[in-house]
């Protein structure tokens, strides 16, 4: 059966990633499979993550390569040699220019820990979203799968998954619920749709 080929960007400890594994042995995905996992970080343990689950891996750090467009030239070219369909951003601590988006454009999702257009952009990332969400009031929060372009969280919109907020809730209590509940649900779903749309136009 004909598959895309997935590339996993991340930069720490790969939960999303490893939902994404999880998903593709339970056969939550079965339109494309992980080929790769590219960190931008060489401790990160999402690398562990891939290579327990047999993925290859590659590591490129803009500290070595001296700038941003060096630093996307090089991921291009690693992307690009693994025959890469669709490029999943899981917790990727890094903002990617227009130059490389629009290369890979509606190649490249992005999971959101919140309802997009609430609580997102430029700033918005790890805790400080569901800190932001909390001091506002809001009483559901949730998660985004979106197409990625030059925009911070700017792009379409694939999935959303409201996650309710509760009384007593801390942003690690949060963060952990939308992640258990909305993140590692939908991401794995916008994955298996896309590779699907992918496969009908190979």
């Amino acid at each position: 059966m004909l598959k895309a080929n997935i590339a996993v960007l991340v930069s720490g400890g790969g939960t999303n990633l490893q939902a994404l594994i999880d998903a593709q042995k339970s056969g939550i995905i079965t339109s494309g499979e992980i080929k790769l996992v590219v960190a931008n970080n060489a401790n990160a343990y999402a690398l562990e993550r891939a290579k327990k689950a047999g993925i290859g891996t590659s590591v490129v750090l803009k500290s070595k390569l001296g700038s941003q467009e060096a630093f996307e030239n090089e991921l291009i070219s690693v992307l690009d040699e693994a025959k890469t369909d669709l490029i999943v951003l899981a917790g990727f601590m890094s903002i990617l220019s227009e130059r490389f988006t629009s290369y890979y454009k509606d190649k490249i999702i992005n999971v959101h820990p919140s309802l997009i257009p609430s609580f997102c952009g430029k700033g918005f990332y790890g805790l400080k979203v569901h800190e932001a969400a909390l001091e506002y009031g809001v009483k559901v929060s949730g998660a985004t799968v979106h197409f990625v372009n030059e925009i911070p969280d700017g792009g379409k919109i694939i999935m959303q998954r409201a996650v309710e907020i509760k009384d007593g809730d801390t942003p690690e209590i949060l963060q952990k619920r939308i992640m258990e509940e909305a993140e590692w649900k939908i991401l794995p779903l916008s994955c298996e749709k896309i590779c699907s749309q992918i496969v009908k136009e190979k």
